[in-house]
This record gives structure tokens, sequence and C-alpha cells, in this order.
């Protein structure tokens, strides 16, 4: 009697690869949703660390070379920072503009998106010593502080977002009497630091 060799099953079945085609898709799918709230996410944590490194660089730089630096938020996305000389022909200002369509912006809509821990108002996407974009002049000083054009300590925050997704609100504040620079975001429940 002779035995029949039993042939060794390869590759897979078209259920195994239905299957796996099914996991795929899944997956696929659920990389999509996350990546249309990751990206706003991301081009608002990146017009924050702008805004961020630029104001305390301009406070550094207020120290570092002895000289008072003027800080100006202008239109919607920009920020102008120019260095006030008493004598001499001062470096032009220099005006930087947020990427990835952030801008200055409050969330007021329901749910509104509340104050900073810090309490310095909300009254306007820049809102400095209580009035909407601060005073007309605000500057580092030599040792660190933040002023206005009186030599008044200037505590405020301006806030950033992307429009239309209230998951990318961001704010930075500064403490008039040291220029402290600080960041927050918001985690759809609170200001996160």
């Amino acid at each position: 009697m002779k035995k029949q060799q039993e042939r060794s099953q390869t590759g897979f079945s078209a259920i195994e690869t239905l299957v796996a085609v099914a996991i795929i898709f899944i997956v696929l799918a659920m990389a999509m949703i996350k990546w249309t709230t990751i990206l706003p996410n991301a081009k608002a944590n990146s017009a924050m660390d702008q805004l961020l490194y630029r104001l305390r660089t301009a406070r550094e730089q207020a120290i570092a070379h002895r000289r008072e630096v003027q800080v100006q938020f202008v239109g919607t996305n920009q920020l102008t920072i120019s260095e006030l000389w008493v004598t001499g022909t001062p470096p032009a200002p220099l005006t930087y503009t947020f990427e990835g369509g952030a801008q200055y912006m409050l969330f007021t809509s329901s749910p509104a998106v509340p104050d900073t821990p810090m309490g310095f108002g909300n009254g306007a996407a820049i809102y400095f010593e209580n009035a909407s974009g601060g005073p007309p002049i605000m500057k580092f000083t030599t040792n660190g502080a933040f002023i206005d054009g009186n030599n008044n300590y200037v505590n405020g925050t301006a806030f950033l977002g992307i429009t239309g997704s209230p998951l990318t609100a961001r704010a930075v504040t500064i403490l008039g009497a040291t220029g402290r620079v600080r960041e927050y975001h918001w985690d759809g429940t609170q200001w996160q630091e």
C-alpha cells in the first residue's frame, strides 16, 4: 500500500486575509481621526513656542546689552521687537510672524476658555494691564522687568490658537516685576503649565 504524501498548506486563507486587511483599515481610520487633532495642536504649540522664545530672548537681550527692548504685538499673528538706544543708530526692529495659521485669539464660544491661573484677565487676545492690546509702550528693562512708558510694571497675557479649535488654546503670560514669561496650554478642562 502506498502512502499518499500530504502537501503542507502555505499562505493565508481568504478569511485570514480579510481579517488582516480589516485590522489595517481600522488602525488607519483611528490614526486619521487622531491626526486631525494632532496637527492643529502641533501648530498651536509651535506658535506658542515661537512667542515664548522671542519674549524670553528680548528679556535676555535687554539684560545682556543693558538697553531697554520694546515689545509690540502686531496684527493677529506678529510680534515686533526693537532695541531702544539713547544715542547712535539702533538696529532695525525685527518682526516675527507665527507659522501654521495660529493667531492671537480668545475662545469665547461655549465652552469658553477661562483666564490663566495667573489671573491677569482675558478681556482680549492681547490683554495687559486690563487693556485690550495693552499700553502703547511695553518694554523689558535692563534688570529684566516688564514696564510701560511711565515705568510702571505691566502684567498681562497673550492668548493664541487656531480658529475653530478650542483645544488649541495657548497662553503666554508676563509678570511685570520680574519679567518672567510663562506658557500655558488648554487641555479642554483647565490650563496646564
